[in-house]
């Protein structure tokens, strides 16, 4: 081998040691880093006995795209079980004294007790005030189901914003890795921050990415939208003003194609925004149907009939719907908001000048729908005995209300709390595995395409040797040619 060869080989192995030893210091530094994949320095022969470096970037893309999915149903589990476990803890079960069916229970006991005792106005005015304490329980439920939807419809405006924000990131870091990428220089660092933020993108939405030719990538949700192709799509929402009863949420667009709601044709099946539109026309929507459905059946079990002709048809008696003595309607359209306006008949609540021996004897909406057998008889205890019959009464149910067909006003004030956390504890079992899953993913993709300390500095101290046997190479070549000059001259 020539001395110049000797020295170009020995000069061009320097050189590609030291950008191995810079690759590697590089992962040294990135090792703490979730969203930093390994970089491969890999040594290229050249002509004349020379090396170039290329650097690639450790990964699996099959891994990744299944940690984006982890990720977005994850976060969709997380926003529903928050909204739930709101709604669970407020409104309580059975077992909590301010929950609706306990009220009723306690409602159920105070007209028992006053029946038995019909004289006694106490007790009559004990199940005036228990009455009360149901009514203020079912607005509270109706007023904890609106607030929660607000704030998921809160929740669902940021997740927009911020879609719309990473979007824009997107399009910039995937601009440099395509220009990168055709100039033939370091494309690893810019894939680095474009994956960081496909990772966040993943936790509002559920989004798919497709490498395509040059380093370019398009992105589409779960249901086939396009969100990103050459550049990002807008996505839009408007959020809604306040939330009463029966009111339904705006819808998410993406290039005005509505991707939430009942009448999108490819919609969102996960993500944050998924689970915050399930909860808010979901889960809390069905909810408060079934408080109104109650409330209803409340105004009607103690609905007034006029005993006097002409009948002037039946009128609310004890509960009424805001104040109103009309009788709402049977259909659902009807019974939306009741929840929210039942109330207590003025005429006999205490607390406004009523009389609550009106509720042994009926006559709230006049004399004219007094019971004709109480006669003005204090001991007369029928139509008390009468409410108590019809409370424990098994009535229809609509179906769409998911609590069975037929049921009595407690079981059915039961059911819906059962209802309610039967649907937080499947969220909850649902997010741990979503949970457990994403974690299990995200070590599997750090095995992967993660920094190993120990295999960096082991890498570390080869490739320091192997410097120092080129620079000593070099000293050896240099010595030589030394010594040829100085025979030459």
């Amino acid at each position: 081998m020539g001395l110049t060869l000797a020295l170009n080989t020995a000069r061009a192995s320097l050189l590609a040691n030291s950008n191995q030893i810079a690759v590697s210091a590089r992962n040294v530094a990135g090792a703490n880093d979730p969203g930093y994949s390994r970089k491969i320095a890999t040594l290229v022969a050249g002509s004349a006995g020379g090396a170039t470096v290329t650097i690639t970037r450790a990964g699996d893309p099959a891994l990744y795209a299944r940690t984006l999915t982890a990720s977005s149903d994850a976060a969709r589990g997380d926003a529903l079980l928050t909204g739930l476990t709101k709604l669970a803890q407020t409104i309580g079960d059975t077992d909590d004294p301010t929950a609706p069916a306990a009220r009723l229970s306690a409602l159920q006991a105070a007209l028992q007790a006053a029946a038995n005792q019909p004289d006694n106005t106490q007790l009559a005015r004990d199940a005036v005030e228990a009455a009360k304490a149901l009514a203020g329980s079912l607005n509270a439920a109706a007023d904890t189901v609106h607030a929660v939807r607000a704030e998921a419809d809160a929740g669902i405006a940021n997740s927009v914003t911020r879609i719309n924000d990473l979007l824009g990131r997107f399009d910039a870091a995937n601009r440099a890795v395509v220009k990168l990428t055709a100039l033939g220089g370091d494309a690893t660092d810019a894939l680095d921050d474009r994956d960081r933020i496909l990772t966040a993108l993943s936790q509002e939405i559920g989004v798919t990415a497709v490498n395509r030719e040059g380093g370019d990538m398009a992105l589409y949700t779960d249901g086939g939208v396009t969100l990103f192709e050459r550049g990002p799509r807008a996505v839009a929402f408007s959020p809604t003003s306040t939330f009463a009863a029966g009111t339904v949420g705006g819808t998410v667009t993406i290039d005005g194609v509505p991707v939430t709601g009942a009448g999108s044709p490819m919609p969102l099946t996960s993500g944050r925004i998924a689970g915050l539109a399930s909860l808010r026309d979901g889960a809390a929507l069905g909810y408060e149907a079934q408080l109104d459905a109650l409330a209803g059946a409340l105004i009607g079990t103690f609905a007034e009939s006029d005993s006097v002709a002409p009948d002037g048809g039946p009128r609310a008696g004890l509960f009424t719907a805001g104040g109103s003595a009309a009788l709402p309607t049977s259909t659902a359209a009807g019974r939306i908001g009741l929840a929210s306006t039942i109330a207590i008949n003025a005429a006999v609540d205490p607390a406004r000048n009523g009389d609550p021996t009106l509720l042994r004897s009926g006559g709230m909406n006049g004399s004219d729908y007094a019971d004709p057998a109480a006669g003005g008889d204090a001991a007369y205890a029928g139509r008390l005995r009468n409410l108590v019959e019809a409370l424990a009464a098994s009535r229809p149910v609509d179906p769409a209300l998911g609590l069975g067909t037929t049921s009595s006003l407690p079981e059915l004030a039961a059911s819906s709390a059962g209802w309610l956390e039967a649907q937080r504890k499947d969220a909850a079992t649902a997010a741990s595995y979503q949970k457990t899953l994403l974690a299990r993913a995200n070590e599997a993709l750090s095995n992967a395409a993660g920094v190993n300390g120990d295999d960096e500095t082991a890498l570390a101290l080869q490739l320091e040797r192997s410097y120092s046997a080129s620079a000593k190479l070099i000293t050896v070549v240099n010595d030589l040619l030394k010594t040829l000059l100085d025979a030459v001259r």
